[in-house]
């Protein structure tokens, strides 16, 4: 039998169905989650800033996410006591170490884009596509 390695050990395994890691996976890689947290990497933002930064996201969406994110740990939200309101949204520690790896990927993705869509275009080609 195998020895099992340092990151083999550890107590939660997003594999497993009841594994509580797997909501917080689908926080930060869901649609919404991700880009939320990339763009609050540049720094702190208010509700609106944070809605036109990612663009198409709808104010609903957005508010779901940001409260799944701040449960999860990720987000902080300070609310000042002004008026109107001023909301402001920034990452926890936790969240900066999420969304660096976060950013890594995303700035591969973005940077290998040409070969994804010139991959597309072959797949297509051969299903007859278009």
């Amino acid at each position: 039998m195998q020895e099992r390695t340092g990151e083999q050990n550890l107590p939660y395994n997003v594999f497993a169905k009841a594994c509580p890691s797997r909501g917080t996976l689908e926080h930060v890689t869901g649609r919404w989650g991700g880009l939320a947290l990339g763009a609050l990497y540049e720094g702190s933002l208010r509700f609106n800033e944070l809605r036109r930064r990612i663009d198409g996201v709808s104010e609903k969406m957005l508010s779901q996410t940001l409260h799944a994110l701040e449960r999860d740990g990720l987000v902080h939200r300070e609310a000042q006591p002004t008026n109107p309101p001023r909301v402001d949204y920034e990452l926890t520690p936790l969240g900066r170490g999420v969304a660096e790896r976060l950013l890594t990927l995303i700035h591969f993705v973005e940077g290998r884009m040409d070969d994804v869509l010139q991959a597309r275009e072959r797949y297509d080609d051969t299903r007859g596509a278009r």
